[in-house]
């Protein structure tokens, strides 16, 4: 969470017109189950039973009926932001609400939203699915609006009567992706209704708007393989990779507008699997192939590349269902469907076959009860993990997703035979860890990749600043991500408040384009916080010294260190310094100097200047470096 912003004007015909914030009807219980749950799971192609919490909706159903119960999820689930409640609404191919009598409603925490259909064409929404700012005494932003997303859809923006909140608002921070969806309206990343509208983050990928895309207050965001209409401001990191209509580089703000980081071709990408109904009725899950050097909407020119999977070849588990279970399916072949709700495990998921898929609805959520870790996976190639949540439990985890088993030559040499293959790399797609929030949480590393060519797309490793189990010797967790693999691509990577270096990076040829950080606030003194007896601190990011080649584009790291004292790091990033190891369009911000101390000293291996409170919310920047 980003504790302070500066709000950036919008033009005159964007401003805020006075309205009221619509509400719906719904109780707080939770909503009746599905329509179509029926058999069971994972035998009846075209009514599996994917629990009480994801609910499937038909354009045969009454739009009061279909109206009540989202309402009643979002109900439950809008301030839910700790709670164990999960929930995926599918919409099945068709059309739903109309311009008379639009179906418009709020997303809330834990709640996917997506369409059956094969592509987002296949199903229309008149109306919206809203995100909001969250008011309280202090004010209305969108800071902690994470754990979320819509996807595979079409939206045909119709708000009558909404006034100021006329339009696709999606006001996000980390955790809330929008993918595949066509947005036919204007389209809002920020919440400009009530005051004062902070926001922190998000991702876009595969997705197609034609209206103007108003960003607003949001510090930073991360747009891929999309197509836009155009773009509207900027606070500090703005990043498009791939993205058609996106606005020119022009890195710091100035003159040319910005701050905006701009990558013609995304290099290497893979697009999350989705779960749809084919023409019959069946069910299957849709896998994308990989891409390299790709730009615009995988769908622009007909279905996605990739390849079907019927879900008859998936367990579909529920969280009542034993690891010893998952594992037994897992080996006897199949792949696995995770319905929404938390998995509390006793030992490891492993995954152990060549192009397993692991997708989870509704935001599913695995916690390993005994210190292990909670999900493996093995030196195999082409193995899909998508739509989870990795909540680290109160006995500390070595690692709580292991891609690729530890290697004594990790990092080093060329590609190892088995491990992996370029053309079908390992994928992780809306991946997310949070050490404490819920409860108490430990674990030294959580995610630590040691295979070669893996993607990872939209990652959020949080330990928590607020919440249940939170403080310096309570949510313990050294790294939030550690790469030993070649060939690994980041794209979307965010990494806050771990204790020592956020993301240690061992692996040759590695890419991250985009890259969001906090250091943590709360280290008790600078003595507690020190990588060596003279150096002051951690970075944010640190290339291995033996790294002779990796790239870097669009990476911010912030600082605010709340416990009264001054602390400092020595640099934001630390990388070799050879002329194969470049980055591009850096920069730090000091975040709040009513409260905060300290800083970061320099941005790169002692090159920029400082970011304390003697310069708070300006970015200081690099452009290049070397």
């Amino acid at each position: 969470m980003l504790r302070r912003l500066a709000l950036v004007a919008l033009s005159a015909t964007l401003a805020a017109v006075p309205g009221v914030a619509l509400t719906g009807p719904g109780a707080a219980a939770a909503p009746a189950a599905q329509t179509a749950a029926t058999g069971p799971a994972a035998t009846d192609a075209t009514a599996p039973d994917l629990g009480p919490n994801v609910l499937v909706f038909d354009p045969s159903m009454p739009q009061a009926e279909i109206q009540a119960k989202v309402d009643a999820v979002a109900a439950r689930q809008v301030g839910n932001e700790m709670g164990s409640a999960r929930y995926a609404l599918l919409f099945a191919p068709g059309t739903y609400g109309s311009a008379e009598h639009p179906l418009n409603f709020q997303v809330g925490y834990y709640t996917e939203v997506a369409g059956l259909g094969q592509n987002p064409g296949d199903v229309v929404l008149n109306g919206s699915a809203y995100v909001r700012n969250q008011c309280s005494s202090s004010g209305c932003i969108a800071l902690n609006n994470f754990w979320r997303s819509m996807s595979n859809l079409t939206v045909n923006v119709t708000t009558p009567g909404f006034g100021c909140y006329s339009g696709q608002f999606w006001a996000v921070s980390q955790a809330a992706p929008l993918r595949r969806v066509h947005v036919k309206g204007q389209t809002t990343l920020m919440d400009y209704c009530t005051g004062p509208s902070f926001a922190s983050g998000g991702f876009i990928a595969d997705s197609h708007f034609d209206g103007t895309v108003i960003n607003g207050s949001q510090q930073q965001f991360f747009t891929r393989n999309s197509t836009v209409g155009s773009w509207t401001n900027g606070v500090w990191n703005q990043v498009f990779s791939g993205v058609e209509g996106a606005p020119a580089e022009c890195f710091p703000a100035g003159a040319c507008g910005g701050p905006y980081t701009t990558v013609d071709k995304t290099s290497v990408s893979r697009e999350k699997p989705y779960l749809y109904r084919d023409d019959s009725g069946a069910y299957r899950v849709f896998v994308p192939s990989a891409a390299t050097g790709s730009r615009g909407v995988s769908w622009a020119s007909g279905p996605t590349p990739g390849r079907s999977i019927p879900l008859t070849d998936f367990f579909v588990a529920r969280p009542s269902d034993s690891a010893q279970t998952v594992n037994r399916e897992l080996a006897r072949g199949r792949h696995l469907l995770l319905t929404p709700g938390v998995y509390d495990l006793d030992r490891t998921i492993e995954v152990k076959r060549a192009g397993t898929v692991v997708l989870g609805l509704g935001l599913a959520s695995l916690t390993p009860t005994t210190g292990q870790v909670a999900m493996s996976v093995a030196d195999v190639p082409g193995v899909d993990i998508a739509g989870l949540t990795f909540d680290a439990g109160s006995v500390s985890s070595p690692v709580l997703l292991q891609v690729g088993t530890r290697h004594a030559s990790a990092g080093q040499g060329p590609q190892r035979a088995g491990w992996s293959d370029p053309a079908d790399p390992t994928g992780l797609q809306d991946v997310f860890f949070r050490i404490g929030g819920p409860h108490v949480g430990k674990a030294a590393v959580s995610l630590e990749v040691n295979s070669d060519h893996v993607v990872l797309d939209d990652i959020w490793a949080w330990r928590a600043d607020h919440g249940n189990g939170v403080g310096w010797n309570l949510n313990t967790a050294d790294t939030g991500v550690v790469v030993n693999g070649d060939h690994v691509t980041a794209t979307g990577l965010f990494v806050e408040h771990y204790q020592k270096s956020e993301v240690i990076w061992n692996g040759e040829d590695g890419a991250v384009t985009f890259f969001q950080n906090e250091l943590p606030y709360d280290p008790p003194s600078q003595a507690a916080w020190m990588s060596a007896p003279d150096h002051e601190g951690y970075p944010a990011l640190l290339v291995s010294p033996g790294v002779k080649r990796f790239a870097g584009s669009g990476m911010g790291s912030y600082s605010f260190f709340n416990q009264g004292v001054d602390v400092f790091a020595a640099n934001a990033f630390e990388v070799p310094r050879t002329p194969g190891v470049r980055l591009h369009d850096l920069l730090t911000i000091f975040l709040d100097p009513s409260t905060g101390k300290g800083g970061i000293r320099h941005v790169v291996n002692g090159v920029g200047g400082s970011s304390t409170a003697a310069n708070p919310d300006v970015p200081v920047t690099v452009v290049d470096y070397p």
